[in-house]
Order: structure tokens, then C-alpha cells, then sequence
């Protein structure tokens, strides 16, 4: 398997002192950055990145041949968008400021404390991102158009609202940090997240997993993995999803399922990147960018206890919220004719007369199961249409008095009435017969949503 890389970008360590050079590497890599190209002669600097695309560089101030000083113009006159951040001696702080109000990005003094060395790292990593994203979303916006159409060829839609979510999708995808996708159940969540992984080009796999009912225990192994012997019928080592992913993505749906305890090792692998397999007091490093999905209001679940601030905030370093079908009708014809095809091909009959009738109708549904729904009812008014020799089985506003006179005369005839839950349970209990138990046909011969009939027979 090939080793995983972190930054995608090498990182250029230029220092006169090898034993120094030697050190931070160690550092970083114990940090899980290890994408790195050390140089400790000033000379060899300008064709290293002639020969190297470098993320960022820490550049020691006082070296023999050219100085750090001299460096640090040439290199921001040439390659201006590398972050660069200045190593120096107490006794040269007045020149490292001085190199900042120039063009550093950030300075460090020798001995250099390790957190503070891999906070800087980091920090100038997460602003190369940044410069990279806000390039990428101005050029998507200028242009509007798309870089890559032919990641979005699987989502049907001419939604303005989407469009510049797929302009926003463009713009994050290079970065590797985590995004929070988050709408109602049946959007699309899960086709945002594999377009994401697609438009990021990483080498690695696309992996998802969904988080609903994991436990502790279930969701560190299937994440991280165990050791032989880590509990009973371990057997062997067994490599977990986040291995699996090295180089690419990890897509984790349900995440507002996540129980406290797994929260935490969640978090800990996006700050440090790093996890424990089960088993295991050694810590693994991943360069695996994760993805989380949600019908949940997270926020409001932070305010409740139910899930922790940090990760809400770690995992919504981006946010794509997909609007319900609801608030882009304008989808609907191209969504409805889609599934049209799909039916009518599938259950080979002609349905070229079905597709106004069926948008006709559907303009006055809410779809509170969105286009996963929709799906669903195109797949049974087609079957319906073709079980009534090509007539829909629907009630049509015109028998709406018949239907009026014969419910009146059934009441006249009843010595007691029956109570509201009692007459509700059996009308669903009647239209659930008529429709061989399909929950969302009754529920359009109701005139109600399919939530409603759960709610009434207290199914799951």
C-alpha cells in the first residue's frame, strides 16, 4: 500500500545544521506531516523549487553563502503564494519581525518548542488551503461555469441554489479538510460527498460507511481497526475504513448518531490526525480527509449535550447544505422525467402520456422524503398505471362528491360513532389493503404523508 503523504504538497526545511534539519523532521513526522524535502545548503534552495510544487517553507535566518534574509525576497518575488516561516535566534527577533512586515508568514525562535512548531506547520498549511480555495472560487464564479462538468453528470438539476453548490464543491475539494453535508432525508447527501472525493483527484479510495448504530466499540474497529488478541475471536490484525482510505476519502453518513465516546476519537483524528486501533497503544497517522453527513440540526444538538462543539465546529470547516426538493421545483420535470424513463423502461410500457398528469400532481406535494420520495411514487404510479391497462389509480378531484355522499350514508347507518383515532386507523388500515401495504400509496389516497400512517400504527 502506498505510504500516506501529509500535505499533498512537500513542506521545505532549509537550515545549515543537519542534526537541526534532523529534528524537525522528527517532530513533524511524529505529527503526522511527513511530506518533506530537507536542505541544509542555501545554494540548492531556488532549484529545489524549480523541481518541487512545496506547500510551505521554514527557512533558518543566519546561513552561511545566502541568508535566510536574502532567501525570503527572492522567494517571495518568484513563487509569492508559498507561506513562509522564518527560524531565528533570540538575538535576531528585530530581523524576523522585520522579515515579517515584509512577506513572512510567521516566525519561531530557536530552541524551538515542538507544539508551537507543529502549530505554525499547520497553521500555514490551513492558509495555502485557503489561498488555494479562494483562487479556485473566484475563478468558478467569474467564469460560471464548472471546471469539471463531468463530476456533476449524476446530479440532475438546473437549481441556481445547486449550481453554486457545485461552484463551492470546486473551490473546497483540493483542500483536505473535513466537510459537513448537511439536509433532510433523501437530497442527495451521499452523491455531494462522492463528488467531492471525484473533484478533490485524490489517489486513494472513496470509502462510506454510515455511523447509525455503532456503538463504541463497533465504530473504533471498523474505523481504526484492531490488533491480534485485542478481544475475544481477534484473531489477526485487521485493517480499519481510515486505512483503507490512506490518500483518499472517508464519507461518514449519520454522523449526528456518533455517541459521545466515539466523538472524541473522531475529533482527535481531524486535529491530530492520528488514531488508536483497538489493541493498540501506538498511535497511526492518516492523511485521510473525512467527510460527514446529516438530516440533523447539529447545532441545536450542541446546545442539547448530545454532541460536542469542538467536532461540530472541526467537522464544519465547510458546509454544504443541499435545499429539499421542496425549494427547487424547478427540478422537478427533469427529476420527474428522469424517473419516468427509468420506470417505463423497466416495466417496458410507453408512459409518454403519464408525465404532465404525474408533475401535475406532484406541483402540491411538500415530498418531506425529498427525491428519494419521489423516486418512489414515479416507480408506483407507473406500475399502478400499467396494473389499470394505462390509467392512473389515482382519485381524481371530479369523484370527490361521490365519495362525499356514500361516506355520509355509511355514518347515517352506525348506532355509535367511532372516536377520531379509531376512524383514522381504520381508513389507513383500509387504504394499506388497497395499495398491497405500500406505506406512501396510502398515504396519497389519504391525502396525508407517510409519517402520519407510521405515527398512527406505531411502526418503526
Amino acid at each position: 500500500m502506498k505510504k500516506a503523504l501529509y500535505p499533498d504538497l512537500s513542506i521545505l526545511v532549509v537550515d545549515d545544521e543537519r542534526i537541526m534539519l534532523e529534528s524537525f523532521k522528527r517532530v513533524l513526522n511524529y505529527a503526522g506531516i511527513n511530506n518533506i524535502i530537507l536542505c541544509d545548503d542555501s545554494r540548492k534552495v531556488m532549484d529545489i523549487l524549480t523541481a518541487n510544487h512545496v506547500e510551505l517553507i521554514l527557512l533558518d535566518l543566519i546561513m552561511p553563502f545566502i541568508t535566510g534574509e536574502e532567501l525570503l525576497s527572492k522567494i517571495s518575488e518568484e513563487y509569492p503564494e508559498i507561506p513562509i516561516v522564518i527560524i531565528t535566534g533570540v538575538r535576531e527577533v528585530e530581523t524576523a519581525v522585520k522579515c515579517m512586515r515584509s512577506s513572512a508568514f510567521d516566525y519561531l525562535i530557536k530552541p524551538v518548542d515542538e507544539d508551537s512548531l507543529i502549530s505554525a506547520v499547520e497553521r500555514a498549511i490551513r492558509y495555502r488551503e485557503m489561498q488555494t480555495e479562494i483562487v479556485l472560487l473566484k475563478k468558478s464564479i467569474f467564469k460560471d461555469e464548472l471546471s469539471n462538468p463531468e463530476f456533476f453528470e449524476n446530479i440532475i438539476t438546473q437549481n441556481k441554489k445547486m449550481k453554486a453548490i457545485f461552484q463551492y464543491v470546486e473551490a473546497i475539494a483540493v483542500s483536505s479538510q473535513p466537510v459537513l453535508i448537511s439536509g433532510e432525508t433523501g437530497t442527495g447527501k451521499e452523491m455531494i460527498a462522492e463528488t467531492v472525493h471525484k473533484c478533490s483527484k485524490r489517489e486513494g479510495k472513496y470509502i462510506k460507511v454510515s455511523i447509525a448504530g455503532l456503538d463504541d466499540t463497533m465504530f473504533s474497529d471498523t474505523l481504526f481497526g484492531h490488533t491480534k488478541g485485542a478481544f475475544t475471536g481477534a484473531d489477526g490484525n485487521r485493517e480499519g475504513l481510515v486505512k483503507k482510505a490512506v490518500n483518499g476519502t472517508l464519507f461518514l453518513d449519520e454522523i449526528g448518531d456518533l455517541n459521545e465516546s466515539s466523538q472524541l476519537k473522531l475529533l482527535r483524528l481531524l486535529q491530530e490526525k492520528e488514531y488508536l486501533p483497538l489493541g493498540s497503544d501506538e498511535p497511526q497517522h492518516t492523511n485521510t480527509r473525512v467527510l460527514a453527513a446529516t438530516n440533523k440540526d447539529l447545532e441545536a444538538c450542541t446546545k442539547e449535550g448530545a454532541f460536542r462543539k469542538d467536532l461540530f465546529y472541526r467537522l464544519k470547516t465547510y458546509h454544504i447544505h443541499i435545499p429539499p426538493l421542496r425549494e427547487k421545483t424547478d427540478d422537478l420535470p427533469l427529476l420527474v422525467d428522469y424517473f419516468l424513463s427509468l420506470a417505463t423502461n423497466e416495466l417496458n410500457i410507453d408512459g409518454h402520456n403519464l408525465k404532465q398528469k404525474i408533475i401535475k400532481k406532484y406541483l402540491k406535494y411538500q415530498f418531506p422524503g425529498n427525491i428519494r420520495e419521489l423516486k418512489a411514487m414515479v416507480y408506483d404510479d407507473v406500475a399502478m398505471y400499467k396494473a389499470d391497462n394505462n390509467k392512473l389509480l389515482i382519485p381524481e378531484g371530479t369523484k370527490q362528491n361521490e365519495y362525499e355522499l356514500n361516506m355520509m350514508g355509511f355514518l347515517e347507518n352506525l348506532d355509535e360513532l367511532p372516536s377520531l383515532k379509531q376512524a383514522n386507523i381504520r381508513l389507513i388500515k383500509e387504504a394499506l389493503k388497497r395499495t398491497n401495504g405500500n406505506k406512501t400509496l396510502a398515504a396519497k389516497l389519504l391525502g396525508i404523508t407517510r409519517q402520519t400512517i407510521i405515527n398512527y400504527l406505531g411502526d418503526k
